[in-house]
């Protein structure tokens, strides 16, 4: 529908009087909630992608009603902008819409839960409420000029146009001077951009910790003067990187309303709103096959490793995690698979002492982060953890569990030492032996501290950043260095 505009100045009583408009995604709302909507469905059926193609051939206005019909959103978990709402509690004198292309079925518990509109007009399901659609509607409802709209994006400049203020919200001096050529009135409310530490973040680069594992067989192997076999194994360690973050960011996109009822990972950058769901859904596949590309120049079977090790981890992302002991064994089998493609990368066989050990200990701190996480469910008063399929009644049968594992590992260590391959490797294996009770007391003092509730909780940080942790494998380390050049 073709809008025609006027010049005619609008007086500051009558702006200060005009109903006040308000889109929802970018402007409202610090995500978008056709991704959110479409998160949420995959994340619980995945299959329904095949039938997105399908549901586009009707329209946009056609999918996003099907999405939301699948994709269900809690309006009291969303992002919401604060300068946004703050405006929105200052006009309770104006008449105040909630206009958005998203679609009406989502958007309306989201006006009710906040309770600041009088009025919602969005997409219907075959009408895609957008640019000059938009436009249109607002025209024919409170005239040319008549209303004062807040965007952020450039479809917007087809409201703006027909606006008596246009207040662009989280969006940059760019469009802010666009919009000053089609409205006479602009207000200029810039937010902030995600930068490289909210990358960094986003990306949990701190969790490249555990991909240290894949030097493990580099050092088992005693090849760490071999500078090829360094080479391949600093390669292996970035693509290892490189696909977890991946990851990682799928999994935090699959994950936002469990993320968002988590007291510590509700500032996660996806669950926040400090970055964008588009851009989320573009790093994933991307870090995930610049990933896989690495690690096929570093040896094809490592690249198969790899690949495995993303098919384990999507599963995990999309349901395995909700399916209780699964998840902590598939956590545990996912650290030995950065053993396991450690050995692929330099040409190495993984010992089975190597593994069995690795499963065990794993396995511990795998359900050590579980016990953790139940902690902070009984210090808050829940009984059952968003997103898992555990209940508080299991605290005491994960303590049990994780104890066992961590000692396990500790028997299989010992046996290790007696083993002929251990006696082939070291000059004085005997030594070794040192190892058994430290490793003992780090597992013993770190299941005591998550028992008391005084543990981070994600061991691998708790392991990097805790002195005592730290001082264990500086010992250990000793220990072995002994055992093979004294």
């Amino acid at each position: 529908m073709e809008i025609g505009a006027s010049d005619r100045p609008e007086s500051s009583e009558a702006q200060a009087s005009a109903p006040l408009c308000v889109d929802l995604d970018g402007t409202l709302l610090k995500s978008d909630l056709l991704f959110e909507s479409l998160l949420s469905m995959l994340a619980r059926r995945p299959w329904l992608a095949l039938c997105l193609p399908f549901w586009l051939l009707g329209g946009k206005a056609r999918l996003k009603r099907e999405i939301a019909l699948r994709g269900p959103v809690d309006p009291a978990l969303l992002p919401y902008d604060q300068c946004t709402l703050a405006l929105l509690e200052r006009s309770t004198d104006r008449h105040r819409v909630l206009c958005t292309a998203s679609d009406a079925g989502l958007v309306e518990p989201i006006a009710r839960h906040l309770g600041c509109f009088e009025e919602v007009l969005a997409s219907d399901g075959q009408n895609n409420l957008a640019g000059s659609r938009k436009a249109a509607a607002l025209v024919e409802r409170f005239g040319d000029r008549g209303f004062e709209y807040l965007g952020n994006a450039p479809v917007d400049l087809k409201v703006w146009r027909h606006a008596a203020k246009a207040t662009v919200v989280n969006a940059g001096e760019s469009l802010a001077r666009q919009a000053r050529k089609v409205c006479n009135d602009v207000e200029h409310l810039p937010g902030q951009r995600a930068g490289l530490r909210v990358w960094i973040k986003a990306l949990r680069v701190h969790q490249w910790l555990k991909n240290l594992l894949v030097f493990v067989p580099l050092l088992a192997a005693h090849r760490f003067t071999d500078p090829d076999a360094i080479l391949l194994s600093c390669l292996a360690f970035l693509a290892f990187g490189l696909s977890a973050s991946g990851v990682y960011v799928l999994n935090d996109l699959l994950d936002l309303e469990a993320d968002r009822a988590h007291p510590r990972k509700r500032s996660r950058p996806f669950a926040a709103g400090t970055m964008s769901l588009r851009s989320g859904l573009v790093a994933a596949p991307l870090l995930t096959l610049v990933g896989l590309a690495l690690a096929w120049l570093v040896a094809p079977l490592f690249a198969t490793v790899l690949a495995g090790y993303y098919v384990l981890t999507l599963g995990y992302s999309l349901g395995w995690k909700r399916v209780p002991i699964l998840d902590v064994i598939l956590l545990a089998g996912l650290y030995t698979v950065r053993i396991i493609g450690g050995a692929a990368a330099i040409g190495s066989v993984p010992s089975f002492w190597l593994l069995a050990f690795s499963m065990f200990i794993f396995l511990s701190l795998a359900l050590l982060k579980r016990y953790i996480e139940f902690v902070g469910l009984a210090q808050r008063g829940e009984v059952k953890a968003a997103g898992r399929g555990y209940h508080l009644d299991d605290q005491p049968l994960l303590l049990a569990l994780g104890g066992s594992a961590g000692y396990l590992s500790v028997l299989v260590l010992a046996l290790y030492i007696n083993s002929p391959e251990s006696q082939a490797l070291y000059t004085r294996p005997e030594a070794l032996w040192l190892l058994c009770p430290l490793l003992m007391l780090w597992i013993s003092r770190a299941w005591m501290k998550a028992h008391r509730g005084t543990m981070h909780d994600d061991p691998v940080v708790f392991a990097a950043t805790d002195r005592f942790s730290l001082l264990v494998a500086a010992i250990g380390a000793v220990i072995a260095l002994s055992a093979t050049y004294l």
